[in-house]
């Protein structure tokens, strides 16, 4: 298998050299005949490569031939690199000393003397080695043939393709889901009880476990749930470090493991809670038996019973008893395959034809039917010869998994799959992140006509997930993530085996072939030195997760072109990194630097900088050198940071996440407009500083159609009142294909044209997320004409808006969200609910002055309300001794909707009151589907009424701001509150002495809320 790989490695770096090789390099004067030489020997060994590949199994002279040309390949690309440098840095230097002529071309005295002669003599070298190379493979009677590579399937658009995180449907475990829940649920007097899902690699142990684990009954029947990827073999300590850091959210740092274990009683010591271990490879049963004895350990007064922990293991030494697995039926094998191949239309008569000998195959393993479903989608034009010529001989997943590697449609994507392995088990890989490197590393430059390199990166990703050999998840919002199953991810690391090494105590350096072009160093030990001074000079990509490296050992990495030093532990970049001449990926995220070092704007190869959560102040001066930056990932809120100089320079430029505006020349807002490129989310700030409309056009946002999201920001706090945000506002109308605006602190008195006032379709076709924040002079909003598509409103802190229209949102009928709060003079908001049917969630809060009759009515057409939140209320007579400024809210339509169906019906309910109010709403004691309901600021009730019971299906009940509360409903009520879970009380002293077990006597509330498992009382 180590030899999967070479052909493809091989022919990616080919083309990539060829296309180093057409682009202006071979304008340099001196070099123009050499270039062309090399080409066309280049071209020459391209065309009998497919014979190569045919032969190298058969053939050990091939495979050796492979290895050299391998080698001879990776140099001439280099070479033909470094002349591209020389282009790139002629080219920037002469600008930067501001001549007129276009530098695609160089006379003899303009080219360093020294670099021509060293320059010379390289390209000569590889002429030779190139030359022998073309004399072996004649030799070797390897001759030119078509290469017929799998078609790649029809490139959709990618760059809009969202995806949602629910799980995906499980096919053929019904039976066991149900098992395995009625174990789960039924009545126990553990503490802690286990469960093992036993079964090889493969049956879908996982899938399983996913399934079971977002099921309505787990999320009913435990007060708290968490999923734990182990994936490998793990100290105790850092088992309960992994729990700690689900439970928190955070890294614990810390190694005592008295500590950590604290911290874990204080989230769980209280609760009875569902915790899932998934890929659990050890089997050291005193590991064990310990952490399940401190797990049983964690609450040793009263601890509440019934906690699980399900997991899934290919082991059976985890627990004396298990649920093994078994496999699918072939009918359910069956099944996975169609959806792969068909998605859901007719099975043509071909592949019905093969289909007991893919249910043969598949032997129960859901994994093997998904990737061989996606095998047969991506190559429909040799269904049977697949199956019966190449699989007849194989057994065992491994080598399917190897099959469907060998069948995808491109060396680029087998190297783009392959490069996936450097990243640990179970990692979740950013899927911009993995394009980025994929770049870096040259596999994306051809294959698609008209696609850029990033799009091609989508489609590859597509490919990918179409066979199955990644599995994409649900991630904040558009951030896409992907993972490989284990025994992908086995596959695609034994198939980098020669190329890639990983070095870690454990593992040592391992053997110091020559084909390493990739390491990923835990940390610098005696071994990983050794390896790293014999192979500096071979190296394509580093990974370096602790530890740092110094000038001398940078400048040894001559041909890297991705550097990875991310971690908190990395905390400067050398300045002997501006030698890294080849040099596309820098990734210095979590970084402690506060500074980057100048010489990092001499990398003109650089696509991709990285720098999110990093400590850094300001950024090189001389950003605007980096002539092929493509992804800038940087952001701070820092009111002193100011942009570089020139940005607009920076024309490859396609992710910029903020840009703030500067008075100074090469700081201003015109900077954007040479920016043709930009995609995804733009902040841009201090909009205060533009001089009007004809200012504001020079960005030219107007013409940047990959922009999905747009924020724009002018000053909170401005002196004078003499403002020109209108005309600015109005001269930064975006592209049609803009799904997000946001506009922040904005101090004219009416929105623009192109945003507001549109009699017949709008300019905004797509947009599906309004927001207006600080807009304190906006007198009022117009009736949102055409906006078809927007599903989410919000209006904050405009203390301008009075009156808000009735008819406001009559053309917004897919409006899901809407948030009203904080606007101080609101009056008037009658909104007519009929014309936003879809709305999931209302939000209508401290807006003080507006008045109850005058808040929006027809709660009955919202069939598919869930939250709403509201309050408090004015009323014309400002009676506030009682409930009555909420006596003209809409209730009837509320509970009517509520009441029609259940899976129609409110679930959570956020009321906010006044200072002195002794009553709650009566009527919202018929909203009985609620589950949440959350009470603010009633200030003067004393005491809970009884119809509280009637919240059957409440879980969650918050009090805050009760300060005269002393007593909860009748033990009685509180008894029928049997799905409670949670309750949270804050602001009431009273009620918090009464809650403790020491509180005694008539008033004392303890048994009315000591069966509560998740009881919080605040001061």
């Amino acid at each position: 298998m180590a030899d999967a790989l070479i052909s493809s490695t091989v022919k990616v770096t080919l083309e990539r050299a060829l296309s180093l090789a057409s682009d202006r390099i071979g304008m340099l004067v001196g070099f123009k005949k050499d270039v062309a030489s090399m080409t066309r020997s280049l071209r020459l060994i391209n065309a009998v490569l497919a014979d190569a590949e045919a032969k190298q199994n058969q053939d050990g002279a091939v495979q050796a031939w492979l290895e050299c040309l391998e080698e001879v390949a990776y140099d001439a690309t280099n070479v033909l690199d470094e002349l591209k440098y020389e282009s790139l840095r002629h080219k920037v230097e002469s600008r930067n000393r501001h001549k007129l002529k276009v530098c695609c071309f160089f006379s003899f005295s303009n080219i360093n003397l020294a670099f021509r002669w060293r320059m010379a003599s390289k390209v000569r070298d590889i002429k030779l080695e190139l030359s022998k190379i073309n004399q072996e493979a004649s030799d070797l009677g390897l001759a030119s043939r078509s290469d017929v590579a799998a078609a790649l399937p029809a490139a959709g658009d990618t760059r809009n393709r969202q995806t949602d995180s629910s799980v995906a449907p499980m096919i053929g475990r019904a039976k066991d889901e149900s098992n395995i829940l009625e174990m789960l649920l039924r009545p126990t007097e553990k503490v802690v009880s286990v469960l093992p899902i036993n079964g090889m690699g493969g049956l879908g142990k996982t899938t399983l476990a996913k399934s079971i684990y977002n099921k309505q009954q787990i999320d009913e029947h435990f007060n708290k749930k968490l999923w734990v990827c182990v994936s490998k073999k793990v100290p105790i300590v850092d088992l309960f470090k992994l729990i700690l850091l689900q439970l928190t959210e955070e890294n614990f740092e810390v190694d005592d493991r008295n500590i950590i274990v604290g911290n874990i009683r204080n989230q769980l010591g209280g609760k009875r809670y569902f915790l899932v271990l998934d890929d659990v490879w050890d089997d050291d049963q005193a590991l064990w038996d310990d952490f399940f004895s401190t797990l049983k350990g964690l609450n040793p007064i009263n601890p509440p019973k019934g906690s699980w922990c399900l997991i899934t293991t290919r082991s059976r030494a985890v627990a004396d008893e298990g649920y093994p697995l078994g496999g699918l039926r072939g009918d359910h094998c069956w099944s996975i395959i169609k959806r792969k191949v068909v998605e859901g239309e007719e099975v043509p008569n071909e592949l019905d034809a093969i289909k007991d000998r893919a249910i043969q195959i598949c032997n129960g393993l859901p994994l093997v039917a998904s990737v061989l479903g996606g095998l047969l989608r991506l190559r429909k034009d040799k269904w049977r010869s697949i199956l019966e010529d190449r699989l007849l001989n194989l057994n065992g997943v491994m080598q399917i998994l190897k099959l469907s590697f060998d069948n995808l449609p491109s060396p680029a994507v087998k190297k783009c799959f392959a490069y996936c392995s450097i990243f640990p088990q179970d990692t979740e890989m950013e899927g911009d992140m993995l394009i980025e490197l994929w770049m870096a590393e040259g596999f994306l430059h051809a294959g698609l006509e008209n696609k850029t390199m990033e799009e091609i990166g989508e489609y590859y990703l597509e490919i990918l997930l179409q066979s199955s050999l990644l599995e994409e998840i649900r991630k904040y919002g558009r951030r896409r993530c992907y993972k490989m199953h284990d025994m992908v991810h086995e596959v695609s690391k034994s198939i980098m085996s020669k190329s890639t090494k990983f070095i870690n105590s454990e593992t040592g350096s391992g053997d110091n072939s020559n084909q390493v072009r990739c390491l990923v160093i835990d940390s610098f030990g005696e071994g990983a030195k050794s390896l790293f001074e014999s192979r500096s000079n071979l190296l394509h990509t580093l990974f370096l997760s602790r530890g740092s490296l110094s000038d001398d050992m940078l400048m040894k990495l001559k041909n890297l072109h991705v550097l990875n030093l991310s971690g908190e532990e990395n905390q400067n970049l050398p300045i002997s990194i501006g030698k890294l001449r080849h040099l596309r990926y820098i990734n210095f995220e979590r970084s402690r630097s506060e500074t980057l070092p100048e010489s990092i704007c001499k990398l003109y190869n650089l696509q991709t900088l990285r720098l999110k959560r990093i400590a850094l102040k300001v950024l090189p001066k001389g950003m605007c050198n980096l002539i092929s930056l493509r992804h800038l990932h940087y952001y701070t809120s820092d009111t002193e940071f100011q942009m570089p100089l020139e940005m607009g320079r920076l024309t490859c430029l396609q992710a910029l996440e903020f840009f703030k505006v500067g008075r100074e020349k090469g700081r201003r807002i015109g900077e954007l407009g040479s920016l043709k490129n930009l995609k995804g989310e733009l902040e841009i700030r201090n909009l205060e500083l533009v001089n009007g409309k004809e200012e504001a056009e020079e960005a030219n946002l107007f013409e940047k159609a990959n922009l999905f999201r747009l924020q724009l920001e002018w000053a909170r706090d401005r002196e004078g009142g003499d403002y020109n945000d209108e005309d600015v506002l109005d001269g930064l109308r975006p592209h049609q294909n803009l799904e997000e605006l946001v506009i922040e602190n904005f101090m004219g008195d009416q929105f623009p044209r192109w945003l507001m006032e549109l009699p017949t379709a709008t300019t905004l076709p797509r947009l599906a997320r309004l927001e207006f924040k600080w807009c304190h002079r906006c007198k009022e909003l117009l009736p949102l004409q055409n906006f078809a598509s927007l599903k989410e409103l919000q209006i904050w802190s405009c203390d301008g808006l009075t009156n808000l229209p009735g008819d406001m949102l009559h053309s917004c009928a897919s409006l899901q969200k809407l948030w009203v709060a904080y606007c101080n003079n609101l009056i008037s908001f009658p909104l007519e609910l009929q014309r936003t049917p879809s709305l999931l969630t209302l939000e209508l809060f401290h807006c003080p002055k507006l008045k109850t009759s005058m808040t929006p009515k027809g709660f009955g057409f919202l069939t598919s309300l869930r939250e709403l939140s509201i309050g408090p209320f004015s009323d014309d007579g400002d009676d506030h001794e009682n409930s009555s400024i909420y006596n003209e809210f809409d209730w009837s339509g509320l509970i009517s909707s509520s009441s029609s169906s259940s899976s129609s019906a409110l679930r959570g309910l956020e009321l906010i009151g006044l200072p002195h109010v002794e009553s709650l709403p009566p009527q919202i004691q018929y909203l009985t589907t609620l589950t949440s309901l959350c009470l603010w600021d009633f200030e003067g009730i004393k005491a809970l009424p009884d119809w509280f019971g009637n919240f059957a299906a409440l879980e969650v009940l918050v009090l805050n701001g009760f300060k005269e509360l002393g007593h909860l409903p009748s033990k009685d009520a509180v008894s029928r509150l049997t799905k409670l879970k949670r309750l949270s009380v804050s602001g009431s002293p009273l009620l918090k002495e009464r809650c403790t077990s020491q509180s005694s006597g008539p008033d004392s509330q303890w048994s009315k809320v000591s069966h509560i498992q998740d009881l919080h009382m605040w001061d």
